[in-house]
């Protein structure tokens, strides 16, 4: 079955393997999908990520490695979408808001890629308001 907001499946997914402890959760290749692991990655929210190699007859998958500090608390303590396919929410370059006074994370589709809310603020461009991770 097809899935209508990838975006939010991911969120999900990671959210699910952050709940069970899992050291890593495996979901469906797109660009969008790669471009937040790697900002996942850049603000240490993730280990690591990798691209798997397709067996015979299978989709491409990203397996995303997550972090888990003493006590085996995750670095991800939350996950939320913001902008959906029924509501798109744009903001501008002095609208992009701070997750828990700086201590999250925006995550920002712009005309100069996905970015995080600090990086489109210092380079000066708004956008799509994707979600927020803390």
């Amino acid at each position: 079955m097809p899935v209508t907001d990838p975006l939010a499946d991911m969120l999900t997914r990671i959210r699910n393997a952050v709940q069970a402890r899992h050291d890593s959760v495996t979901l469906p290749h797109s660009k969008l999908k790669l471009a937040v692991a790697k900002i996942l990655k850049e603000e240490r929210f993730i280990r690591d990520f990798d691209l798997p190699r397709p067996q015979a007859q299978t989709h491409p998958t990203i397996r995303l490695h997550l972090i888990y500090r003493e006590g085996r608390q995750s670095a991800i303590s939350g996950l939320k979408r913001v902008s959906k396919p029924g509501l798109r929410v744009y903001v501008g370059r002095g609208e992009i808001p701070r997750v828990y006074g700086g201590i999250g994370l925006a995550i920002l589709s712009t005309s100069k890629g996905v970015m995080a809310g600090r990086k489109a603020w210092r380079e000066g461009v708004g956008g799509e308001l994707l979600c927020y991770v803390w």
